[in-house]
């Protein structure tokens, strides 16, 4: 009975334990590199059902100030990224590959235009279609 209670103990302090070992990590960059969340639009495939299209992203921002900006104008560049997969994908033709140079051309436009100067480097990780 008394090992129950232990281990319940000790159960109930891993979240604990886990907030204390510091804020969650990023997948991978250094420094000056900002993570932003994944993006996800609609596409029709090839049989006509409805897939998926998902792109990681991130900014590489060497200058400190231009960085912290890009940090606190995180959620502004999801939401302009976002946007233009959406449209993107909305007329993408069925079966049809994703242009990656296409889309970092408009997402790194959609950059400099949110943080108000260039400075920062659009980096894609991975487009995916399922």
């Amino acid at each position: 009975m008394h090992r129950r209670l232990a281990l319940a103990a000790l159960v109930a302090l891993v979240p604990s334990i886990a907030a204390a070992n510091g804020p969650e990590k990023k997948k991978g960059g250094g420094a000056s590199y900002i993570q932003i969340q994944t993006l996800t639009a609609s596409i029709f495939r090839r049989n006509g059902t409805r897939g998926v299209l998902t792109m990681e992203v991130g900014v590489d921002v060497a200058n400190d100030q231009l960085r912290e900006l890009a940090a606190a104008s995180a959620p502004r560049l999801r939401a302009a990224y976002a946007q233009v997969l959406q449209i993107y994908a909305s007329g993408l033709p069925a079966a049809t590959l994703p242009d990656a140079d296409y889309l970092a051309a408009k997402f790194q436009r959609e950059t400099d235009r949110v943080l108000g100067k260039p400075g920062a480097k659009l980096l894609i990780g991975t487009i995916l279609i399922n």
